[in-house]
């Protein structure tokens, strides 16, 4: 286990920090206030060499930095992981960054992540409803040994989400239904069914939500890949 303490990992961050690339982040939705600008290469190179240290993640996280809570989900330790951090921690999301990072890094591994997913794509607020669809996405590209059959009562959940207009919502809704039916042909199969529905639908955010995976899923090389396996 590393012996690094907060402290010195928000030093080490800090002293790293690029004014320039801090000041980028604003382009992509991403907020500044609480940066100190580094890459995620910077960051992952840099939690490599702490490896897994869930008290060192933490601490990291109540740091509030967004650099340290970027790195905490990389140097967080996925058996430990309780539910009450998960639920406290995506009450804090403020970026579709660092959901994602969270989500795709560490939570995805965490058994408890199923639950999570049915649970947050409910809620209201913007980046704790997207959490729970990015979950289902990760989940569907991490987790090697799930059932099809999990993964199809999704689909329902996804369906009932994809009228959510709200940017960061909608795009993790499709983000999951594209990641499901990247799995096997027969959950690409139910996929492509329930994008075109969506594709039908009166309502424009639904529209979009379905055009947006079908565009991916009937891609060629998405075909070629669930028919092989």
């Amino acid at each position: 286990m590393s012996t690094t303490t907060a402290a010195e990992a928000v030093a080490w961050l800090k002293a790293r920090g690029n004014p320039k690339f801090r000041a980028g982040l604003a382009r992509y939705g991403l907020p500044t206030e609480k940066a100190f600008g580094l890459s995620v290469a910077t960051i992952k190179q840099y939690a490599k060499t702490r490896g897994r240290d869930h008290d060192l993640a933490v601490a990291l996280w109540k740091t509030g930095w967004t650099d340290a809570r970027m790195l905490a989900a990389m140097v967080g330790d996925p058996d430990r992981v309780t539910a009450a951090e998960m639920d406290a921690w995506c009450r804090e999301f403020d970026s579709w960054g660092i959901v994602d990072t969270v989500c795709f890094t560490l939570w995805d591994r965490s058994p408890l992540a199923w639950k999570k997913a049915t649970q947050w794509v409910k809620r209201k607020p913007e980046f704790e409803r997207r959490a729970g669809f990015v979950l289902m996405a990760c989940l569907a590209a991490h987790d090697k040994t799930a059932e099809d059959q999990r993964f199809l009562e999704f689909l329902s959940l996804i369906e009932k989400g994809s009228d959510d207009e709200r940017n960061f919502v909608k795009k993790g809704v499709s983000w999951a239904l594209r990641h499901i039916g990247h799995r096997n042909a027969k959950l690409h199969a139910a996929a492509i069914k329930t994008a075109t529905r969506l594709a039908a639908s009166d309502d424009a955010t639904r529209r979009w939500v379905g055009k947006d995976a079908l565009r991916d899923l009937t891609r060629p090389a998405v075909i070629r890949k669930v028919t092989a396996r």
